[in-house]
């Protein structure tokens, strides 16, 4: 194949180029552009000399979709075309790493595994014009990439809003374009159930519904009195993964334990410390619905306003049946190797007041309610660990001492993830500072946000591996994840909104080697990348000049 003389010789090259043509997002570790071109157009053939099935498929998905076209697959060699290659073994170098070349007898992509050959694709999209066309002229480039971190994420709040499936996978499509790689789904809250569970069914019949939200931002102003719900389905569930997959995407599910289980509580009241105490939600914010429900003698509902709430799951035996009961449909779902139980803004108000745990902290041996959430967690984590699979948890499952084998998400600065590091642990780096995304990206919202102030040159500017941690700790470090909470997203175009730079911002922190980034060549690359947010008909800010 032509591309492995031409690459090798290549390799000595360390310097990255970029002139007006080749505009590519994240930046490949090694670019160097050349004055040749490429066109490609519904004549052209794609060959596929091995393996590479999701590679061409998704070209053919995003050819079609965006410049009305699709490209004919061949396996006998004919020139003038677009070769793909996927080596059988790799010997040398990362798994998900790929090198292609584009001049005018052809494109050639060799990728060091199917994932680097549906890598190539990506980096070949983004050399495409931003303008629909039936003559796709493609500049000449060689490259030779590879991920600096195994861990490139995107976290989804569905709990708070509810998303169609046909958008969940738009999400995912948004997620390979960047070639990020865990789509960490968060189903559960104190708002809205959203997983179904067949033993269970209260969960989504009563959980995934609530009478009303509040109108503004927290404490808000009121209630909309507008009812929303909204669930999976397991057979969606096993649709969503299957085309994850195809873009070589896990899906890691989150169901929240102990804390934000408001509308588990809800549906199983006797998931509370106190089952017959009514649901807490301030009385000029309560919808008219609830306001009626609770005065003719319903106890539990699923909340209607957002922040942190005190009914939380009792560590009784019932509760972990139960618990065990959602894991064991939730593993049977998900075969990705990761399960996230949460963990985080668990208040211990119940806890204190209830007499079974207080008298299981003293049964336990245990110091206090931190204790407790430890003693919570790490059965939790025993349970999973049994399934097969290895528990991620948000920072706070270090209160009270860190379950044996769990993954740290570090969400409240770096420090959590600084003190797993150098407890051993793996470590996932998400810091509200650089890479929430519901946070405001102008100084003044011209919209409703949750607040905050994290523009485009801040997000770029993350480094996930901290100062503090030596080199051994630093290997710990799988990588980072953007997260998207909505609390004030109630359609797909204001979550388009919220992400878009930005995520195109942090899958350069995460794929490009510290030393290869460029903020100034990256602003200029931005210019390019919002024309193909248009040409993808996706929403995005705009002003962040």
């Amino acid at each position: 194949m032509k591309l492995l003389p031409l690459l090798m010789a290549f390799q000595c090259c360390v310097i990255i180029t970029l002139g007006q043509n080749a505009s590519i997002i994240p930046q490949p570790q090694q670019l160097v552009e050349n004055n040749d071109q490429f066109i490609i157009s519904s004549k052209t053939h794609v060959v596929v000399e091995r393996g590479s099935t999701e590679a061409v498929d998704f070209l053919n998905y995003y050819l079609l979709e965006h410049y009305g076209f699709k490209l004919k697959v061949v396996r006998q060699k004919e020139p003038g075309s677009i070769y793909i290659r996927t080596l059988s073994k790799v010997t040398n170098g990362n798994v998900e790493g790929y090198q292609l070349l584009t001049d005018h007898t052809g494109i050639y992509i060799e990728g060091n595994s199917a994932i680097g050959s549906f890598y190539g694709i990506q980096s070949l999209i983004q050399l495409m014009p931003v303008e629909k066309g039936a003559a796709l002229k493609i500049p000449g480039v060689k490259i030779v990439d590879e991920p600096r971190f195994s861990y490139r994420g995107a976290m989804l709040d569905v709990g708070r809003h509810f998303f169609s499936v046909s958008f969940v996978k738009k999400f995912l499509d948004y997620m390979a374009l960047h070639k990020l790689n865990y789509f960490h789904w968060h189903l559960t809250e104190d708002q809205g159930w959203r997983i179904e569970i067949k033993k269970y069914p209260r969960l989504t019949r009563i959980g995934a519904v609530r009478n009303g939200t509040i109108k503004g931002r927290y404490p808000g102003n009121g209630s909309d009195d507008t009812e929303v719900g909204g669930f999976y389905t397991q057979e969606q569930i096993r649709e969503i993964v299957r085309y994850a997959a195809k873009r070589f995407i896990t899906v890691i599910p989150e169901i929240e334990m102990p804390g934000h289980s408001g509308a588990a509580i809800a549906a199983y009241p006797a998931l509370s410390c106190f089952p017959d105490e009514q649901t807490v939600i301030p009385e000029n914010m309560i919808s008219k619905k609830s306001k009626s429900e609770l005065l003719n003698g319903r106890i539990k509902l699923v909340q209607e306003t957002w922040g942190v709430h005190n009914d939380v799951f009792a560590p009784t035996e019932y509760t972990f049946n139960f618990l065990q009961d959602v894991l064991d449909e939730v593993v049977a779902l998900f075969p990705s190797k990761y399960i996230h139980i949460g963990g985080d803004e668990c208040p211990k108000d119940a806890w204190k007041k209830s007499d079974f745990c207080q008298q299981l902290i003293k049964k336990e041996g245990l110091v206090d309610e931190h204790g407790l959430q430890s003693y919570f967690i790490q059965r939790i984590e025993k349970y999973v660990n049994k399934k097969g699979k290895v528990l991620i948890g948000w920072d706070e499952i270090l209160e009270g001492g860190l379950a044996p084998n769990a993954i740290v998400m570090s969400w409240r600065g770096e420090e959590g993830g600084i003190a797993a590091a150098k407890e051993g642990h793996q470590v996932i780096m998400t810091p509200g500072s650089h890479v929430y995304f519901d946070h405001s990206q102008t100084q003044q919202d011209d919209s409703v946000t949750i607040g905050g102030f994290l523009p485009l040159e801040k997000v770029y500017s993350y480094e996930p591996i901290p100062n503090e941690l030596n080199e051994k700790q630093s290997e710990l470090v799988l990588g980072a994840q953007g997260n998207i909470w909505t609390e004030y997203m109630a359609f797909p175009s204001k979550v388009e909104y919220m992400v878009f730079p930005r995520l195109s911002a942090l899958s350069e922190v995460l794929w490009t080697k510290k030393n290869k980034k460029d903020w100034v060549l990256f602003k200029r690359k931005i210019i390019i990348q919002k024309q193909r947010y248009k040409l993808w008909n996706a929403q995005f800010f705009r002003n962040e000049e």
